[in-house]
Order: structure tokens, then sequence, then C-alpha cells
């Protein structure tokens, strides 16, 4: 097990590295000179000053030496400044963004694992019937949803024509803080992101109930005169949420994606919003940094998925 983990986390560092020279290539395959962000066209600059902000800023060395010197300040937790916000560092941006996002992302996951848990059992007992071809075909159309548009419909449905929501924000501007008016600005945006995540794992829960129930020890059960719940909950519910475990973990990549349609659509101040304006804007250091923290995010996940994954299932054998 000692031999599983730590090759997990060898794979885990590698794809990191990986990741950070992805996101090195794709910042400077960008159409457009990197030194044009950090001019302000307002300010002409003869050619000798061009070149002598390009050579402070390293820009002038080789590629490989630019990719290995962000690196290193990046390893020491060193992201740079941001480009449109002169005062403040990207490791500052990220640390004020990243609470609300965790937020609606736990919030999102919370609601889609309940929804889709819960559905997939009832569906899978109850096979074959109304409500089963009700909600599979509402998986169906979950799953098939883009996140833009399914939080753009969600936005003016809820919030536009019935007012059940507020229409974006994490608080009430000039309100006094309370949980009611977080949970308020925050229940739509959760729920709707947590929609495609939702009926994906209904569906794999479903399937997987299916087969568990098939299985000798359930119709054992049973037929020792063992109650219907118990069967389900106690002898069913368990093995069947085992292959569930790594799409869960999955499904946390897919709420990062999510997240940021939602942030923007609904103007939740999260690492999704961040990201976007600073695209918008080309702010460089801070798409890298934002990037290289979700990507890393992603990364980690994965890894405790596979680690509790191969905890809780005794038939795993690892060596």
């Amino acid at each position: 097990m000692l031999r599983y983990f730590a090759m997990r986390l060898l794979s885990g560092a590698g794809m990191l590295l990986a990741l950070t020279l992805l996101i090195f290539i794709l910042t400077r395959l960008t159409p457009g000179d990197p030194i044009d962000a950090y001019l302000d066209p307002n300010v002409p600059l003869s050619q000798e000053e061009v070149n002598a902000l390009r050579t402070h800023l390293g820009l002038d060395r080789p590629l490989p030496e630019q990719y290995l010197a962000w690196l290193g300040e990046a390893a020491r937790g060193n992201l740079g400044h941001s480009l449109q916000r002169f005062n403040e560092t990207v490791t500052g941006l990220i640390a004020q963004r990243v609470g609300p996002t965790l937020l609606l992302m736990g919030s999102g996951i919370a609601i889609s694992i309940i929804l889709g848990v819960s559905t997939g059992v009832f569906t899978a007992v109850r096979r074959d019937t109304l409500p089963d071809f009700a909600l599979s075909a509402t998986a169906l159309l979950g799953i098939s949803s883009p996140a833009f548009l399914t939080a753009l419909l969600g936005l003016y449905v809820a919030s536009v024509r019935l007012k059940w929501a507020p229409s974006g924000g994490l608080l009430t501007p000039g309100a006094e803080f309370s949980a009611w008016d977080l949970l308020q600005h925050l229940l739509l945006p959760a729920l709707l992101l947590s929609i495609g995540q939702a009926a994906l794992i209904m569906r794999y829960m479903r399937a997987s109930m299916l087969e568990v129930l098939n299985q000798d020890y359930v119709r054992t059960a049973r037929a020792k005169g063992v109650r219907e719940f118990q069967v389900v909950a106690k002898h069913a519910l368990r093995n069947a949420l085992l292959p569930v475990l790594t799409l869960i973990g999955s499904t946390i990549g897919l709420a990062i994606g999510g997240a940021i349609f939602i942030e923007r659509v609904f103007n939740w101040p999260g690492m999704g919003l961040l990201l976007v304006s600073a695209v918008e804007t080309r702010d460089y250091p801070v798409i890298m940094g934002a990037t290289l923290v979700i990507g890393s995010c992603v990364i980690v996940v994965n890894i405790l998925t596979d680690l509790s994954y191969a905890l809780v299932d005794p038939r795993i054998k690892v060596g």
C-alpha cells in the first residue's frame, strides 16, 4: 500500500510538472507580443525603452530559461504581480478568490452527490417504471446541457422571471452580512453547478446498483426474509458505491470547468471570474497563476480519489 501511495504521488508530481510546461507554452503561443501587455498605449515609448523593459522582464532570454525562471519562482510561491492591479500580487489575488470558489464548488458537489446517489438508487430499485423513465430522461438532458446554457436559463427563469433568488454576487451590496443572505445568493448557482454532475452520478449509480442487486448474496438476503430496505441500504448500496467513488472524484474537474461559467454569469467573486477577467485584459501572470492553481487542485483531488478507492475497497490488492 505504501508503495502504491508513493507511485501515485510521483505520478502526480510528473503531471504537475507537465502542467506547468503546458501553461507556459500555451501562454507563449497566444497571438501578439507578451511585452504589449506591459505597455500603456497612452504613453509612447521609444524602441530603446521597450527593449530595456523586455530585458528587465527577462523576455529577451531563450524560452527554456524563461520557463525555468518562472518555474523556480512558482515553486517558492511567487507567481508575480498582476498587470492590471499593479500593487497586488497574483498569490494575493488568488488567496482572495479561493474562499468563494471553494464555497460554491463544495456546495455544488455536495448537492450533486446527494441528488445523484439518491436518485440512482431510487431508479434502480424502481426499474422500468414511470419514475425511472422520467428521471433517466431528465438525467440525459442534464448531461447534454452545457454549463453556460444551464447557467443562463437558470438565471433568467429563477431570478429574472420568478424572482426566487438574487441575480448575482456573493452578498447584497451595502447590506449587513448574514448567513441567510449568503445562502440566498449561493443556492441557485450551486444548484445549477450540480446539475451536470448529479445527472452523471445518477446514471453510474443506477447501473452499479442494478448489477449489485442481481448478485447471489442479495438474493440470499431476500430469501432469508431480510426487509427490502435493509437489503438495499446494507447489502447493495455500500458495494454499489465503490465504482462511483472514482466518478465522484472526476466530477471535481467538471465542477471547476462549470464554475468558470457559473461565476461569470452570476458575477460570483471566485477563481473562475478572476481567470476570465485576466484573459479579457491579457493579464498573463494572473492567467498562468490561476491556471496553475486550478490544475494543481484537479491533480490533487484525482490522487486522493485513487487513494481513497484503494482504502475502502478490500478487493484491491496493491503491491
